[in-house]
């Protein structure tokens, strides 16, 4: 006896008049409200981001400060051109 593949798809969540694909992308096209991520997901997707997050700030505080134009001043007198 075969046992039914567990699936994480709304395809399979969602009763529509034929059950085929092209029917289900119509239906989520007409109904975005109803279409939402798996709580799962959701969780997963953030905890993605905080962690891409840490990363990103640890990797500009290691990075060495580089002077952009060390040769003029902040401050400008009239005189000179900028």
């Amino acid at each position: 006896m075969t046992r039914k593949k567990k699936t994480r798809s709304l395809a399979d969540k969602v009763t529509i008049r034929t059950g085929r694909r092209k029917d289900y992308k119509k239906w989520r096209h007409e109904n975005p409200d109803q279409v939402t991520s798996s709580r799962r997901f959701v969780a997963k997707k953030q905890q993605q981001r905080k962690l891409q997050a840490v990363r990103k700030l640890a990797r500009q505080q290691s990075g060495q400060t580089i002077t952009i134009h060390p040769d003029k001043g902040g401050d400008h007198s009239p005189g000179e051109p900028s």
